[in-house]
């Protein structure tokens, strides 16, 4: 005859304990990391601006749009969305213009409460037009 062999309960493999020390764990490399250890390994320092590039220079800033239901404003300047289209024409060249000068410039589109849509999406189109990728669009 055969013996059985008494083999007990299958092991478990309890959780919890584990979980507890990961998050200590973590807690500790969060608390004893410095910043000083990360910056040393980034390339945090930007180049210097060349004096020869002076079409870089010469805009810098953020465009600020903001959509109406009759207009747009481009940084203090309106353009008023009339049955002939001369506003957003004027408006397309201008953006076109300041995109030239930098197309990684932040743009901020500011969309009115009573603005239409169709007015946002014309302005949207010149920024993907003009390969501009940097856009913050929100309404007031």
């Amino acid at each position: 005859m055969k013996k059985m062999r008494n083999r007990g309960d299958a092991a478990k493999l309890e959780m919890t304990p584990m979980i507890d020390v990961v998050f200590q764990l973590l807690i500790f490399f969060i608390v004893t990391l410095k910043q000083e250890d990360i910056i040393s390994y980034l390339n945090v320092s930007c180049p210097q601006a060349s004096c020869n590039d002076q079409r870089e220079l010469e805009f810098e800033g953020i465009l600020t749009v903001e959509v109406g239901r009759s207009a747009w404003v481009l940084n203090g300047k309106q353009y008023s969305n009339d049955k002939n289209g001369r506003g957003f024409v004027a408006l397309d060249r201008d953006l076109s213009r300041l995109a030239s000068f930098s197309r990684s410039a932040s743009v901020l589109i500011k969309c009115t409460p009573d603005s239409a849509h169709s007015n946002l999406v014309r302005l949207l189109n010149v920024c993907s037009r003009e390969k501009m990728t940097n856009l913050s669009v929100f309404s007031i």
